[in-house]
């Protein structure tokens, strides 16, 4: 074998475990990452200008994973010696007639702190500069800050961990994995599209929205049920982002906004035109200066992610027999990159057979009709419509 373990997939949940699985071996170099870019991958949904990380969710599960995300962020040396954690807070804005906010605040008190802080329409008007005054709050009937919350400069965050598992002596290859290597025992490894075959006791794949992509010749192979395959766990799923360089002036007036959440309202840079016409109108309510002096967007990004039926990520082995050796790490979405710093540990648990406690396993397992049929950990974020419904 060529490694302990095979980890196809350097986005959050890939680093993280790397990381994680290197503090507990005598030898890391027994651990492969495998990637398709040098870090940080392009391609991966982690890689970005920015990420909100925050503690505010209806579930109690994500209010402590937030909580612990955000003190490691804050103290571990990797990513505050490398500054790319930035705690500025966030405003919230709740529609008219939701009872998001209470149920928010609700889990927190539950854990013995209170953060949040109401504000009236008038002061989100008037505070930081005033640089929302003229956005459209009409949608809205409620408004909290909560000053815990902030962002991180999500690409060079993953890079750094990159460094740092490659210094701790983790392999870094780069190539892009084609299909599982499958024998009578399970699966043995990835064959990568230049025909490297990289073998190894156990493969981790957090391939995000590519996981069916790499799945889908081995379930045919196997003979796979369709209810039993991986896209029946998660599908790919994609946000449009639009992207404008601000002049230094406007970077010292926008640096005084917090992350500001309005509401629940395979070629990433080219977005169909509907999507780019739904940003600027999306911008057009929250901040229209930006759009002022008929400016035009810089780019446009597709940020691919793959989402599960309950937005709960599958971190668990795969439970048909003739793929035993094979686990999964995948299902971010759109709200899991904020534990960069402290997912890879529960993966690396799950890898050696320990339990994460009775609630996180179950929120994590292998999804079955009951779970289907639950709510979202934010069901609105689901996206709706299929790309080739958009023009």
């Amino acid at each position: 074998m060529d490694a302990e373990i095979i980890i196809v997939g350097a986005g959050i949940f890939g680093l993280s475990t790397a990381y994680h699985l290197a503090q507990r071996t005598s030898d890391p170099s027994r651990i492969i990452v495998l990637d398709r870019a040098t870090p940080p991958s392009q391609s991966a949904a982690s890689t970005d200008l920015n990420k909100i990380v925050r503690a505010d969710y209806s579930n109690r599960l994500y209010t402590e994973l937030g909580l612990e995300a955000i003190e490691a962020w804050q103290n571990n040396p990797i990513f505050k010696d490398g500054g790319v954690y930035h705690q500025t807070g966030w405003i919230m804005c709740d529609e008219r007639g939701s009872d998001l906010g209470q149920r928010i605040r609700k889990n927190f008190q539950a854990i013995g702190i209170d953060p949040m802080q109401e504000l009236s329409e008038h002061d989100v008007r008037q505070n930081w500069g005033g640089v929302l005054k003229d956005a459209d709050l009409s949608p809205f009937g409620s408004f909290y800050w909560n000053p815990l919350a902030g962002w991180a400069d999500a690409g060079r965050a993953l890079e750094l961990l990159a460094r740092e598992i490659e210094a701790m002596g983790v392999r870094y290859v780069v190539g892009e994995a084609e299909r599982l290597i499958v024998e009578e025992t399970g699966v043995q490894g990835v064959e990568t599209k230049a025909g490297d075959k990289l073998t190894a006791e156990k493969v981790l794949l957090c391939t995000g929205a590519w996981t069916s992509a790499l799945m889908t010749s081995t379930e045919d192979v196997l003979r796979i049920a369709n209810e039993d395959r991986v896209e029946v766990q998660m599908t790919a799923a994609g946000v449009c982002v639009a992207h404008v360089q601000l002049s230094e002036e406007e970077r010292l007036q926008y640096d005084r906004l917090p992350v500001y959440v309005y509401g629940g309202q395979e070629n990433q840079t080219d977005a169909p035109k509907g999507l780019r016409d739904e940003c600027i109108n999306a911008i057009q309510a929250r901040l229209p200066q930006i759009l002022s002096n008929s400016r035009q967007i810089d780019y446009y990004r597709l940020c691919w992610d793959a989402i599960t039926p309950d937005q709960h990520p599958l971190i668990t082995p795969h439970p048909h027999p003739l793929l035993s050796n094979l686990y999964l790490a995948a299902g971010g979405s759109f709200h899991c990159w904020k534990f960069l710093p402290t997912i890879g540990k529960y993966v690396a648990n799950v890898l050696a057979g320990i339990s994460n406690g009775a609630d996180r396993d179950a929120a994590w397992a292998w999804k079955s009709e009951g779970t289907k049929s639950q709510g979202g950990v934010h069901s609105k974020l689901r996206p709706g419509r299929e790309l080739g419904e958009i023009h």
